[in-house]
Parts: structure tokens; C-alpha cells; sequence
């Protein structure tokens, strides 16, 4: 299967969606890595054609992508094997990934994921090296190839219908390894600084080879909306992803289970999304509601402040913002332009949103609009308070009789 200038979308449509929420379990017992997560999605079913039909959206050539079966200790599993040129594999920016993925044809989830995966290796290599996340120049993740595992994964999840991911701890060996940027130790400080900022699990193994790369931790970081065993649902298909070395004393391989826990009656949806976080101490209250402002302004799908107490006991605040990984890099620029900080977080986090819509109501000669889910109508603030004052009487008086008539219990 090779890349090419043919598009498609071959994920999932919403109606063909099962109502029921799918998950993808990782069971990293043997490390984890780009191509062996790929290898383990196609083995549990993601049809590797597919998978390419989205992987062309993002307009490059000269790739291709091959799944095989191998055998690693006595178990058959999928290797996925991404062939590029050799004047392919020379390193990028995040900026130029971010870039390649926000131009592309992908499917919203496929795009919002991969986005997530890359800034979160960005910060953790920013951190690392003291430059800002878009100056972050990725080497071997930066590759054709590591840019194919990694969108690869998201569009197999979306052909598999997965809409959350959990992981077991991740093994991980010891000693050193060789790397672009020299003799590292091991687990590489990339993989252990992603580790720490998102409380994923390791698990040390007497195993002198990297077992958990930067692309795979990454994945499970940003991807994971929870860390340790199997959850309850019916397990519907399983996959062994094979990664390229067959040693003795242990399968290479990364295991996953796609189960389905029943919904049928919430109407929720699962996304991943990520989290931006500052902690300020010198803002004042006008400028961290501007901040607010400016950031649901901007495209944040929430914004909110928390007061908190920092060192030597000084009042402060933090500043949260939710937003989807595509609009991650402008809405870090804007809370660092209007707080001033030096310094902003950033952790994926699984939202379930039921579903609703929008029904517009006439209270007193007036159109309210209002918000209806499955289990309560909210009217909207500015509607019911312009009406309220209009025929001069009480915002609650308003707001309920709105929502009475829009069917709110």
C-alpha cells in the first residue's frame, strides 16, 4: 500500500456508530513503540487500506505501508513495516508537522489526536532543551516514517471506531541507548519527562534495550484517558503488534484488546482533548477575566481561574483551558501573551459529552435559545436576560419558563 495523491475518508460516519463507547486497551508488558502499536491495530482488524486512504490526506509521497505476520516466541503477530527513501528521513519542527496536519483532509478525531501525540512530545522535548515547543526540532520522530506510525495509529483507531484508549504500565528497559543526540540512559529522558508529566505507570525489566521509544510513550500519553488493567466490556477483538527485534528471553510484542462498554441510552460522545495550564501570581482580576474572555474568544472550548497558594505562602491563580489539540499552539500563545507567564502545561484529557441541541422558544414576544440534552434544558444567559428586563421581571422567572417550554424536566 503506497502513498499517493488519492483522498478519502475512510473513517466511520456518525451513523454507523455503535452506542455503545469502544476502547482500546494497551498492554505495554513489553515496552511499547509506534510501529508495534500500528501493528497491533491492524492485527485486531483496521484494514491497512483504509488506514492509507486517510494517511494520503496529508499530501505526501514516496511512503508505503506493509503489514506482516511474524512470529516472535511462539506467538504470531503483525509487524508494521513503513518504507520510505533515504531523503526522507531527515528530521522537522514541530511547527512543520503542526502545519502538515492542520492543512490535511484528515477526519476532525484523527487530526485532534495526532495533533496531541506530536505537542506532547514537543513539550517534553522543549523542556529538555530549554527552546520553545514550535522551535522543537523532532529528529527520529520527525522521520517520514515516525510521522506515518503516529498518524497511522489515529486513522486505525477512527477505522476501528475506538473512542477511548487506556494503557497498563509501560515496561521499560535498562542501561543506555543510542540515540541522534548520543549515548542516552535508559528509558530515554524523553520517554521518563513525558512519564512524570503524565503520571503514566513504568515498570523496570533486566532488559538492556529500549523497550518503550519516545513515539510509543508518547501515544499512550496523549492518547490514554486512564492508566492500568482492563476495563469491564465486551471484548470484541484482540491484536499483537511485533516490533523489529526477536530476543530470546521475552515476545516482542504489544498487545491490545478493543472491547465495547454499552451506552445505548446517554447519547455521549468521547473526545480527546487537551488541557492548558499556568500558574500566575502578579495578574490582576481584570486582566485574568480579559484573559477568559480572550481565550473562549479564540476557539477555547472552556476557559476557568483557580485560586491557589504557591511557595512562601503568596495567593495566586491558575488559568485552565480546554481546547482541541488543533487550536492548542494559538491558544497557548494568547494566555502567555495576556498573563505574561513564561511557562504553560499541557495534558490530554478524556471529555464524555452527551448529546444536545440548540431549539429556540418565544417568552413574552421574545426568541430564547436553549440548550436541550437528554436529561435537562439550559436557556441562554444573554437571551433570558435581555427578555427579563424587557418585560420586567425576575431572570429565574424567564429562564424557567423558557426551558418548560423547550421540554426541560
Amino acid at each position: 500500500m503506497c502513498g499517493g495523491p488519492d483522498t478519502a475518508d475512510a473513517a466511520l460516519s456518525e451513523s454507523d456508530r455503535p452506542a455503545v463507547t469502544r476502547t482500546a486497551w494497551f498492554h505495554c508488558f513489553s515496552g511499547v513503540s509506534g510501529d508495534m502499536t500500528l501493528g497491533a491495530l491492524i492485527d485486531a482488524g483496521a484494514d491497512p487500506v483504509a488506514i492509507g486512504r486517510i494517511l494520503n490526506t496529508l499530501g505526501i509521497d514516496g511512503w508505503s505501508l506493509d503489514a506482516e505476520h511474524v512470529m516472535r516466541q511462539g506467538l504470531r503477530a503483525t509487524l508494521a513495516v513503513v518504507d520510505v527513501p533515504e531523503d526522507h528521513r531527515h528530521h522537522r519542527p514541530y511547527r512543520e508537522i503542526r502545519e502538515m496536519l492542520e492543512r490535511a483532509t484528515l477526519p476532525e478525531r484523527v487530526r485532534s489526536r495526532a495533533l496531541s501525540v506530536f505537542t506532547t512530545l514537543a513539550d517534553a522535548e522543549g523542556g529538555l532543551h530549554g527552546v520553545a515547543p514550535d522551535d522543537v526540532e523532532f529528529h527520529e520522530v520527525g522521520a517520514l516514517d515516525a510521522i506515518v506510525d503516529v498518524v497511522g495509529v489515529c486513522a486505525a483507531l477512527e477505522v476501528l471506531g475506538v473512542d477511548r484508549v487506556v494503557c497498563s504500565p509501560v515496561s521499560v528497559g535498562r542501561g543506555t541507548i543510542h540515540a541522534a543526540h548520543g549515548l542516552l540512559p535508559n528509558p530515554a529522558p524523553a520517554v521518563a519527562a513525558m512519564a512524570a508529566h503524565h503520571s503514566l505507570p513504568l515498570v523496570g525489566v533486566d532488559e538492556p534495550q529500549e523497550l518503550a521509544t519516545p513515539t510509543g510513550v508518547a501515544l499512550m500519553c496523549a492518547l490514554s484517558s486512564a492508566f492500568g488493567p482492563l476495563p469491564a466490556g465486551t471484548v470484541t477483538a484482540t491484536g499483537l503488534g511485533a516490533g523489529g527485534r526477536n530476543p530470546e528471553h521475552r515476545p516482542n510484542v504489544l498487545q491490545v484488546l478493543i472491547s465495547d462498554t454499552d451506552h445505548a441510552d446517554d447519547g455521549g460522545t468521547t473526545e480527546t482533548l487537551v488541557e492548558l495550564t499556568t500558574n500566575v501570581d502578579d495578574v490582576t482580576g481584570e486582566v485574568l477575566a480579559y484573559t477568559v474572555e480572550e481565550l473562549m474568544r479564540a476557539g477555547a472550548l472552556d476557559a476557568w481561574v483557580r485560586p491557589i497558594s504557591m511557595k512562601k505562602g503568596r495567593p495566586a491563580h491558575t488559568v485552565h483551558v480546554l481546547a482541541r489539540a488543533v487550536d492548542v499552539a494559538r491558544l497557548r500563545e494568547v494566555l502567555m501573551a495576556q498573563t505574561g507567564s513564561l511557562g504553560v502545561r499541557a495534558v490530554s484529557v478524556e471529555r464524555l459529552a452527551l448529546a444536545r441541541e440548540t431549539v429556540t422558544v418565544v417568552v413574552g414576544g421574545h426568541e430564547i435559545r436553549v440548550k436541550r440534552s437528554a436529561n435537562r434544558a439550559k436557556a441562554e444567559y444573554e437571551d433570558a436576560a435581555t427578555a427579563a428586563r424587557s418585560l420586567g421581571r425576575p431572570l429565574r422567572d424567564v429562564q424557567a419558563e423558557a426551558e418548560r417550554l423547550a421540554g426541560g424536566k
